[in-house]
């Protein structure tokens, strides 16, 4: 019998926690969790696929509910099969959600579509009974990695931490496995961050190297100030220091700032991604892009946003994405991506690996759990078993 998505399910989950960066704090964050139930069953229970957005945008449950689910839902079961009919074809689940909808203003429904569209993908491959890893490369025509670069993502502002709390983060993550770390920068004064990037590279005493992110606070006089504070130091990069759609910024920040730079988690379509590399300056031969397929729309999209990176000669792995999930990681291993962000020891149960897997140089090595592999995560799946019922 034809596959059948039989319900999506969605509820809003807090990751609150007292940290800041630059931009934000984090005091009421939330995240939409998200069950598509189909009625394939395998060892007597139905599939179901799940999903979450990243962290540093809000849950999506208004938009999920009111729009993009009930479209799933209501369309006509066969037009979202693939061309064997014996399982879903994301694409065409993709383009159901996305009917009715005008061009541009990516905004907040890039985020609620690409929360359904991690949980389409998962329940594919499990239909498929493969990680999702091995069926992306199997479709580009690729060989698997299973070993992926991961770096730790920290360093936030929090209150009463002073510098030397700030040494003993970092140095947690070279005990784990870490070989490049991150710190927030822009909260704070010019010369109050230098002293904590200058605290952070004597903890690291070149055992492994830091990158810095200042979440698009400058304008561009800041960034420039801080081009010139940071290019001693040798960082692995210099991230997002305007704002995400200020191209021209990131443009003129280059003749200022030789070493590498990163951006991207915040544009959401593969038109932005277009825009950053025909306007913004950055380098494919040192710079890195950081695109997030959770916030913007999902795989179905983050494929013809490599499609635009290749077009504009850029390798997929100067592709780092935010988000530290493990959807991303699997795009990493499948496609050849240049790794994927970690968050050791924030926004817990949804970032980091599963159960048993630890890092060692740098590198983690994923296992061969069907779908994405949530179910080898204990903790995190003990919150999606709950939309299950």
């Amino acid at each position: 019998m034809p596959v059948r998505i039989i319900d999506v399910r969605e509820i809003t989950r807090p990751i609150s926690s007292p940290i800041r960066n630059a931009y934000i704090d984090f005091s009421k964050m939330t995240t939409s969790l998200v069950a598509v139930v189909t009625d394939v069953v395998r060892d007597g229970k139905p599939v179901i696929g799940y999903g979450f957005n990243s962290n540093g945008r809000y849950g999506q449950g208004g938009l999920i509910r009111e729009r993009f689910a009930a479209r799933v839902v209501d369309a006509e079961p066969a037009s979202l099969l693939n061309a064997e009919r014996d399982n879903l074809d994301p694409d065409k689940v993709w383009a159901a959600m996305m009917s009715n909808e005008k061009p541009g203003g990516h905004g907040e429904r890039s985020v609620a579509v690409g929360t359904i569209d991690m949980a389409v993908w998962d329940a594919v491959a499990k239909i498929a009974g493969k990680p999702l890893f091995r069926m992306l490369a199997e479709r580009h025509g690729r060989i698997a990695d299973p070993r992926v670069f991961v770096y730790a993502a920290g360093g936030y502002y929090y209150p009463g931490k002073d510098n030397l709390a700030l040494r003993a983060e970092m140095r947690s993550y070279l005990d784990r496995g870490y070989t490049v770390v991150k710190m927030k920068i822009g909260g704070a004064s010019l010369e109050e961050d230098r002293t904590r990037v200058e605290a952070v590279l004597t903890e690291l005493d070149g055992k492994a190297r830091l990158a810095v992110d200042a979440n698009g606070r400058f304008d561009l006089e800041t960034a420039i100030a801080y081009a010139r504070m940071l290019q001693p130091y040798n960082l692995f990069w210099y991230e997002e220091a305007g704002d995400p759609l200020d191209y021209q910024l990131q443009a003129v920040l280059g003749d200022f700032y030789p070493g590498a730079m990163a951006t991207g988690e915040n544009l959401f379509s593969h038109q932005d991604a277009r825009n950053l590399l025909r306007h913004g300056g950055m380098r494919p031969d040192r710079d890195w892009l950081q695109f997030d397929c959770a916030l913007s729309y999902g795989l179905c999209e983050f494929q013809r946003t490599l499609a635009v990176m290749s077009a504009a000669g850029w390798s997929w792995s100067r592709l780092i994405p935010h988000g530290g999930h493990q959807m991303s990681l699997n795009i990493a291993a499948g496609l050849g991506l240049g790794g994927n962000e970690s968050y050791p020891d924030l926004f817990q149960p949804y970032g980091g690996f599963p159960d048993g897997v630890r890092v060692v140089d740098g590198h983690i090595t994923m296992p061969d759990l069907p779908g994405i592999g949530f179910e080898g995560k204990s903790d995190l799946f003990a919150q999606m078993r709950a939309l299950a019922t």
